[in-house]
């Protein structure tokens, strides 16, 4: 079920991604018909733009500060906080500076 990821190994899971200087980088954990985990780093200033999931989308941040935008609400979001972003609600997501964050979309 998880790729990409060493087990039974301890670990920091901000550290499964590097930042790369003007862009998004991401690395998918778990891919499977009910559930997507996935680690990103985003550059200041680098987004994602506007989409909607087909699932329930929790975001927490790990490191850094990222902007969220749900339903045309505005969420900033730092180190150690967690957003719930529903199902078939258009949201973007913004680097207010350089931060990484988990994704876990549930279908």
């Amino acid at each position: 079920m998880y790729k990409n990821i060493e087990k039974q190994t301890k670990l920091e899971l901000k550290d499964l991604v590097e930042y790369q200087d003007g862009q998004v980088v991401s690395k998918t954990l778990v891919q499977n018909e009910r559930v997507s985990m996935t680690i990103f780093s985003f550059d200041k200033g680098e987004e994602i733009s506007t989409h909607a999931a087909g699932g329930d989308a929790m975001v927490t941040v790990l490191e850094g500060k990222g902007r969220f935008t749900v339903g045309g609400e505005v969420f900033c979001l730092e180190q150690g906080e967690t957003l719930i972003m529903p199902k078939d609600i258009p949201h973007a997501v913004y680097g207010e500076e350089k931060f990484k964050m988990q994704l876990i979309v549930s279908f």
